[in-house]
């Protein structure tokens, strides 16, 4: 990539386009502005590098290749033929081309499809294969709205909910992105206590332990960028370098429990993964058992619904039970959980309000809180 500005578009889960956004303002990126389903900045290399490296929110980041109008096929094949293949791709990397179309003439998207990679064939001065099963494989995405054709490649790779540290999960965990965006909009960033007292595979003290120490959540990953043809390692060392400079001692503790051993042991593994072990204090334990602890503090937890629960559970009897836990175990603790469904969120007993929605898994859900007054003197 040449050394000027180039537009980017961070993709987001719905609903965390504005804490990602507020993330973006944070790491000093350019030009960020709000859209449906993201973010978009600009900048140079150093900024993607950076916004992969320490976006705790975003899902992908995109880089915007080019933008036109076309309204046939010839059009779109010499226009796409003018932009700079060969900054991103390599005559023998494996490409996969998906595209979209909305109120465009040009809605064919497998047609789409072969034209733009007949298009990168052409500029790369060869034949560019789609399918590949081992090795890297470059994801470039083609959008048509309204008969404007955006070509983007996807400078991520793999999921950025994907640290690197999850050796395994429970069932239906939780996206670390998801994780990260809740305590973010919960305003949590160390200095108090955490608590996640249904753990599962570690996701919420995980991704608090990160927050609470600066880390960042790409440090131990690959990218896509780093098989593009202007890769720089030694920006990308310096970056890392930084980011390891500006890790901190946790300030507070972070409780994770769980009634179930072997999750409990999932865990682990993950919290040793992502070296933040010494950090996370584990407890084989039930809600109900746990020990008094007094505020201020926060509680966030993802409470089974949907296919985590058991078959016949009573969900409104597991919510109040829940509840009643809260109210025993954290006095004058803020409480949070994720659940789909307002009566479920009134079944705890607690004066619940819903703080942002969200979606897990393809369900949409809310982020409630609730203040427990502290011990009365």
């Amino acid at each position: 990539m040449k050394k000027k500005e180039s537009d980017f578009f961070v993709i987001t889960a719905p609903g965390l386009e504005e804490v990602c956004s507020a993330e973006a303002v944070a790491l000093g990126l350019k030009g960020v502005s709000l859209s449906l389903g993201g973010v978009a900045f600009s900048g140079g290399l150093r900024e993607l590098y950076a916004a992969n490296l320490h976006l705790r929110t975003a899902t992908r980041i995109l880089v915007r290749l080019g933008n036109f109008r076309a309204t046939d096929f010839p059009e779109l094949f010499h226009k796409a033929l003018r932009l700079p293949w060969g900054s991103f791709l390599r005559p023998d990397t494996l490409i996969e081309v998906r595209a979209t179309a909305h109120r465009s003439r040009l809605i064919h998207t497998g047609r789409i499809v072969e034209t733009v990679s007949a298009v990168i064939a052409r500029a790369l001065g060869g034949s560019s294969p789609r399918d590949g099963s081992a090795g890297f494989k470059q994801l470039i995405l083609i959008r048509f709205e309204d008969d404007s054709c955006t070509i983007s490649f996807d400078s991520s790779g793999e999921l950025l909910h994907k640290r690197g540290y999850r050796s395994a999960s429970g069932p239906a965990p939780l996206r670390e992105t998801l994780a990260a965006a809740s305590l973010l909009l919960l305003g949590w960033d160390g200095s108090i206590p955490l608590c996640d007292p249904m753990c599962g595979s570690g996701t919420i003290a995980v991704e608090g332990g990160l927050i609470a120490t600066h880390r960042a959540p790409g440090r131990h990953r690959p990218f896509a960028f780093m098989h593009w043809p202007g890769y720089r390692p030694g920006l990308w060392q310096a970056l890392t370098a930084d980011a390891d400079r500006n890790i901190i001692a946790p300030a507070a503790p972070i409780f994770a429990s769980d009634s179930d051993y072997c999750v409990l042991s999932v865990a682990a593994q993950n919290v040793q993964q992502a070296g933040i072990a010494e950090m996370i204090d584990l407890c084989l334990s039930e809600l109900q058992s746990l020990p008094v602890r007094s505020g201020p503090g926060l509680v966030l937890c993802n409470p089974p619904y949907g296919i985590r629960l058991e078959q016949g559970e009573d969900l409104h009897a597991l919510y109040r039970s829940l509840g009643d836990g809260f109210k025993c175990a954290f006095p004058g603790w803020t409480i949070a959980f994720i659940s789909p469904d307002e009566h479920l969120a009134a079944a705890t007993g607690l004066e619940v309000h819903p703080r942002a929605r969200l979606v897990n898994g393809g369900l949409a859900v809310v982020l409630y809180t609730a203040t427990l007054p502290p011990v009365s003197k």
